[in-house]
């Protein structure tokens, strides 16, 4: 047997630093180590158990035990219902509480940045994932302490209606906040590449499985999301906010000990150094040869005759007609043929010209994100406030928070995932003869549509409820009896729209990233999510500035009865729309990358 069929093709390694030997690492066995989750918490959770085993045995190698979904099952336990906390215990008003919520989760999004960075450059994906795990539970223990010792909790008035926190107080849970920002900054953008280098691209039956990858591993992320949306709020708003921080505490502190037991399976990638500088070498050696006209024949340009990519960690990518202007950087002169004085700052290679010119490629497809970003960031603020205002009951006795309500966003990435998995593709895929059924750029293009029709449902039903009120002067009245469940389906049409243009997003990133910087990308895709949510803050800023002139209530009051949210959702249905056509113009002008020796 030859080595080609004995160890992976990829350059990845073991945590020895051995070359990874196929049958004993990597593929669908490392998965339940990254993916999963822990439960074993209540009955709710076993029935989830019981629905995940089924499925795995039902699918063979899908697997979700690990780390990301209690890592996620922390973050939702937190940001789902977190507006309320900021209102009920730290006396915040609406507009407050949704900017710093929003501004957080911004900055979720925002330190993927730092921690792709030193997976890329210096501590490789599998150190980063395990440090930064535990400064996320160092700041989760901190904000479970917060909310549960007496000492750092505020003081509350005899009905609890109001709360009077100290200035140390709220300054202990910020800090708890953005310890946890800054840990899921090097979780966020490395577990989907981790997982996906589990998967040895150069093995055409491994490289089938890394698309089917990115699917589940946004199901693993709902499996914790769908306990936090549901159980860990109902404990917060019923039981008390220490005991609905501390199980996800706990859950998160699972999560790094799971980690780290399936050391011995995982494939890892060596870190490559700094990934800028190869770019950098690029933009100036083109300026270099600024007045040089680069050949109209392309084996004329310069590139090494190696296997592999002189680029540590990269395969060698073929020469794209677009972005001409950095071939100068490849154009081979009299200078450049005596190899004892080239000059990596005067001469390139076509795969460091094509890497440059796929991170270029990235940045318009990246910046349609923002907008869907802003609509999904309204689950965790203004449909929370929506639901308020609406009847919470499920007969009699039982109340569910209206932050509950995000988990039928959950089910239906539950529901879709599989369906686009297992019915949709195989169908689609008789029509367009493509190995995914849809392109990537398409995928994510019609989950920009489905999230349009959320804000006008959330629209529509705004407009229902304030006519409602106006109809039987209920301005004064805290709830209205519309049932909450009348939110449905804006949760569950943005859970459709996930599916389509987030995972989506995870794969064209990842494949389409140069390979020394597929984290570093990954964070890129992941920053759209950041400045959707800075984006859906300063809209609510520029909004409530700009209609509350004159003595007016504007738009999104403390009290939403005598505001117009309606307004609201509609002004992001239409930059919706504007964003899809622009969206549009980008994919079609999009090329994807070319790798060498590999099937396109």
């Amino acid at each position: 047997m030859t080595d080609n069929n004995i160890y992976t093709n990829d350059g990845t390694v073991t945590l020895k630093h051995e070359r990874a030997i196929k049958r004993k690492t990597g593929n669908w066995k490392a998965c339940p180590f990254i993916l999963g989750t822990i439960y074993i918490f209540s009955y709710v959770e076993i029935m989830i158990i019981a629905i995940v085993i089924l499925v795995v045995f039902i699918h063979m190698f899908i697997c979700f035990i690990g780390n990301e979904c209690c890592e996620r099952l922390a973050y939702y336990g937190m940001s789902t219902n977190l507006v309320n906390y900021l209102s009920d215990r730290l006396n915040q008003g609406n507009v407050c509480a949704s900017t710093n919520v929003a501004n957080w989760a911004g900055t979720c999004y925002a330190t993927p940045l730092l921690g792709a960075f030193l997976a890329d450059a210096y501590f490789g994906r599998y150190w980063t994932i395990a440090s930064f795990s535990i400064i996320y539970f160092i700041g989760m223990t901190l904000l479970t302490l917060s909310a549960s010792l007496k000492a750092l909790q505020p003081i509350c008035d005899a009905d609890a209606t109001t709360c009077h926190p100290t200035s140390t107080q709220t300054t202990l849970t910020f800090v708890a906040l953005y310890l946890i920002a800054l840990g899921t900054g090097g979780i966020k953008p490395c577990v989907s590449s981790f997982g996906a280098d589990q998967f040895d691209e150069t093995d055409v039956r491994e490289r089938k499985k890394k698309s089917s990858f990115f699917n589940w591993f946004y199901l693993s992320i709902n499996i914790g999301a769908l306990f936090a949306a549901s159980v860990l709020v109902w404990v917060q708003m019923n039981v008390g906010w220490g005991w609905g921080f501390g199980v996800p505490a706990v859950a998160m502190g699972a999560a790094v000990v799971f980690f780290f037991s399936g050391s011995s399976l995982y494939r890892i990638q060596k870190a490559t150094g700094s990934p800028f500088v190869s770019l950098f070498q690029v933009v100036i050696a083109s300026f270099r040869k600024i007045n040089v006209k680069p050949p109209k024949e392309k084996s004329l340009l310069y590139e090494t005759i190696d296997t592999e990519s002189q680029i540590v960690g990269s395969r060698k990518l073929e020469h794209t007609d677009k972005l001409r202007f950095f071939d100068k950087a490849a154009v081979e002169m009299d200078s450049d043929r005596n190899k004892a004085t080239r000059n990596a700052w005067k001469l390139c290679t076509v795969t460091q010209v094509e890497e440059l010119k796929c991170v270029i490629g990235l940045l318009p497809v990246w910046a349609t994100g923002i907008i869907f970003a802003a609509v999904y960031s309204q689950m965790s603020t203004m449909f929370v406030l929506q639901g308020n205002t609406m009847d919470q009951h499920i007969g009699p006795n039982f109340r569910i928070p209206s932050a509950s309500l995000s988990l039928f966003d959950t089910l239906s990435v539950i529901f879709w995932a599989p369906v686009y998995e297992r019915i949709l593709i195989p169908i689609v895929r008789r029509f367009t003869k493509h190995e995914r059924g849809f392109t990537q750029l398409q995928r994510m293009g019609i989950g920009l549509l489905i999230s349009l029709f959320s804000m006008m449902a959330a629209a529509g039903l705004e407009v229902v409820r304030l006519n409602y009120v106006r109809t039987h002067n209920l301005y004064n009245e805290e709830t209205i009896p519309i049932t909450i469940f009348w939110q449905v389906p804006q949760y569950f049409l943005i859970g459709c729209a996930e599916v389509f243009t987030f995972i989506g997003q995870l794969e064209f990133f990842y494949d389409q990233a140069p390979y020394a910087m597929r984290s570093l990308c990954s964070a890129l895709s992941l920053t759209t999510i950041a400045l959707g949510n800075y984006l859906s803050s300063v809209l609510v800023q520029v909004v409530a500035k700009v209609t509350t002139e004159n003595g007016k209530p504007g738009w999104i009051p403390d009290n939403l009865n005598e505001g117009h949210l309606d307004y609201f959702f509609g002004l992001l249905a239409i930059l919706s729309l504007l964003n899809l056509v622009v969206y549009v113009f980008i994919a079609k002008s999009y090329t994807y990358k070319k790798v060498s020796g590999l099937p396109n």
